[in-house]
């Protein structure tokens, strides 16, 4: 027997493709504010994946991904269910802000309480209306404010069979295996039984063509494992198997001063190799920052005015770093935007 799905005491029938606003706390101004959540119910019964973006308001990249996902023809197919919510942070959305009005964090505030801070009540509202009714989860980001990142998955690979095999499905070149964050959307999920993949890519406050291509694609990846769309073959089945970083770590400045930087995202390093260098327009002291490992840069710093100790490259390292760069390399091919017809025939139309 096909279970209801109910959202904030809507029923949404088979077939059926809906949008229903969560009520949330006004604006001082008494303004409204709801969170959107676009509820797409195949005709057959199956998993339930919910796809949120912008938990942190700035991180936008996300947002642009749910939109071409909406728009996907391989979704007319739907078995199952898919909640999509392409702004989480909605306060955080419109003040173009990583955080919310009270300079709270959304990602270390679930699962949240109804009676708690503002903060607390956007977080209980999301875990009650969509994850807690959701099989699966998929929650996407880009790196913070003047921060990139390459596309990767982060995940528990041991936390179940199903959380690895979904993460290599997505088909992001890296994974990386991590431990979720007490108060973040992944923990909870975690708690409650839930696989979720957390994809990074991009920039805050920025659209990354090359990074929404990625989102969409692993999207639909994860959604053909499940059973949710058909199978597809085309170029998709050329994309390399991804690698798993053992770790990770960042690189941090050894003084202030400005970075010139010589190491580009996804750029294979040696230990020892100059990453970059801090100038110093004041006085003559130029000091190189070097790599302390081996591996592949998974981040870094856009801007170059940097404090002594700052983060400016974050470093995954692998068991085998060949694979790893090969891994990379084969992922920007296969993203080439250069091939219109067929990337938008896989991930929708571009925004370019």
């Amino acid at each position: 027997m096909t279970e209801p799905v109910r959202i904030a005491g809507h029923a949404i029938s088979p077939g059926e493709r809906t949008r229903i606003d969560l009520t949330l706390p006004n604006l001082y101004t008494q303004t409204p504010v709801a969170m959107p959540v676009h509820v797409l119910r195949g005709r057959r019964d199956g998993p339930r994946l919910f796809v949120t973006a912008a938990i942190h308001g700035d991180e936008i990249n996300g947002v642009e991904i749910i939109r071409r996902l909406l728009a996907h023809p391989a979704l007319r197919h739907l078995r199952g269910t898919l909640l999509a919510v392409p702004v989480v942070n909605v306060y955080g959305y419109v003040r173009q802000s990583r955080y919310l009005p009270d300079r709270r964090d959304l990602n270390r505030s679930f699962p949240g309480s109804d009676t708690g801070s503002l903060a607390a009540r956007l977080a209980a509202t999301l875990i009650s209306e969509v994850v807690t009714k959701a099989t699966h989860g998929i929650d996407l980001h880009t790196g913070a404010l003047h921060r990139e990142n390459l596309p990767q998955i982060r995940a528990t690979l041991d936390a179940s069979p199903e959380t690895s095999e979904l993460a290599r499905a997505f088909a992001a070149p890296v994974i990386l295996d991590a431990a979720p964050r007490p108060g973040s959307l992944r923990a909870v999920a975690a708690e409650h039984d839930i696989p979720l993949l957390l994809f990074e890519a991009g920039e805050a406050l920025r659209f990354d063509e090359f990074s929404i291509r990625a989102g969409v694609r692993g999207i639909l990846g994860v959604m053909r494992r499940l059973g949710m769309i058909r199978a597809s073959g085309g170029r998709r089945a050329r994309v390399r198997t991804p690698v798993v970083a053992r770790s990770s770590l960042w690189v941090r400045a050894p003084q202030s001063g400005v970075l010139l930087s010589l190491t580009a995202l996804g750029a294979q390093v040696e230990r020892g190799d100059t990453l970059g260098v801090l100038t110093d327009p004041f006085r003559p002291a130029d000091e190189p920052v070097r790599a302390p490992c081996s591996g592949i840069v998974i981040g870094r710093t856009n801007l170059p005015l940097v404090t002594e100790g700052e983060a400016l490259y974050h470093i995954a390292r692998f068991g085998a770093l060949e694979s790893a760069v090969e891994a990379v390399e084969q992922y920007r091919v296969a993203l080439d935007p250069e091939d219109e017809a067929e990337d938008e025939a896989e991930t929708g139309p571009s925004i370019l």
